[in-house]
């Protein structure tokens, strides 16, 4: 697997992190910028999941090596903290390729 040119994972955190959470930001990572960019933060909760694709049938991310769940809340509102923080370092990782 290529290490993905984005490292929001490590950036600094508001609150100590728990595994899931190192992992949501490490997912976000991984996600591909075309993908990224053609999320909406108008889209209904169902429009989320499909858009993702990888939701359960009871609305909550399957994500793994978790020790609890990411419900769609979290998953917006760091999904929202990855494109702001890729928003800001697009440029040089870019051109810096």
């Amino acid at each position: 697997m290529d290490e993905p040119v984005w490292n929001f994972e490590q950036q600094p955190w508001s609150e100590p992190p728990d595994e899931t959470a190192i992992n949501l930001r490490a997912y976000f990572d991984r996600m591909p910028e075309e993908k990224l960019l053609g999320y909406s933060p108008e889209w209904t909760d169902q429009q989320v999941a499909a858009w993702d694709g990888n939701f359960r049938d009871d609305g909550v991310l399957l994500l793994i090596c978790s020790e609890r769940d990411v419900d769609m809340g979290e998953y917006r509102k760091v999904l929202e903290q990855n494109i702001r923080y890729r928003d800001s370092v697009r440029g040089g990782l870019v051109s810096g390729r």
